[in-house]
């Protein structure tokens, strides 16, 4: 199977059987024919192969991003320009303005996708009182969703992936939790942090350029 069919059918079973906190409520962008749609054009155009990715994991999907199109990362405008025409509201998210600046300084999404797959510790997100939320926001739905987001992992693992490291989007609460469980799992030889997105553009627009030469020099370790 091609890494796209096997992308695909991840993500088409996901689902959260484990009992959340009050009022948390999940995003599953899977079970949106629209989205799903849109996520298997984008797979098909950028995995439709076999060859090895670096993963980067994120946090979980968002609203205005991967949560309506179904690509990490990916708001309706970005998958517009990467060349998949959407009917989806053309409303821009900040995490994925960085993230195409950084994949355009790459060398484009071609390649950038070629050698990476970007997903996320829970591949499906949260609400609540109609707003994002962390899995680790609330340590009861951390500890509810652990079970769930290691077998996340060890499904992606089986696509064929480069176990000597991979990425973390976000330098402190993901990163450590991602390296608890790496410690622990043995999922990666070395996990390597990176500023997260959201950060970078509430926070430090200004350095943009500097962030993405960090992630740039990062990405190219031996």
């Amino acid at each position: 199977m091609s890494n796209a069919e096997n992308i695909l059918k991840f993500y088409r079973s996901l689902s959260i059987k484990a009992k959340l906190p009050p009022g948390v409520e999940v995003m599953n962008p899977y079970q949106d024919e629209t989205a799903y749609a849109l996520s298997k054009k984008f797979y098909q155009k950028f995995y439709n192969d076999t060859q090895p990715r670096t993963f980067i994991f994120g946090i979980n999907p968002g609203r205005f991003g991967g949560g309506v199109t179904g690509v990490p990362f990916t708001d309706p405008v970005k998958l517009e320009q990467i060349g998949i025409p959407n009917d989806l509201k053309k409303k821009v998210e900040l995490s994925a303005d960085y993230i195409y600046r950084m994949i355009n300084a790459y060398g484009g999404p071609a390649k950038f996708y070629g050698d990476f797959y970007i997903t996320a510790l829970s591949p499906l997100g949260f609400t609540k009182d109609g707003k994002n939320l962390n899995y680790y926001d609330l340590r009861e739905l951390q500890q509810a969703v652990e079970p769930f987001m290691l077998q996340c992992i060890h499904e992606q693992l089986a696509f064929g992936v480069n176990r000597e490291r991979c990425y973390c989007l976000g330098e402190g609460k993901n990163f450590n939790y991602l390296s608890s469980i790496n410690k622990k799992h043995g999922f990666f030889k070395e996990v390597i942090p990176l500023a997260h997105p959201r950060f970078i553009m509430q926070y430090k627009r200004k350095h943009i350029d500097t962030y993405i030469h960090d992630y740039l020099q990062k990405f190219q370790k031996p």
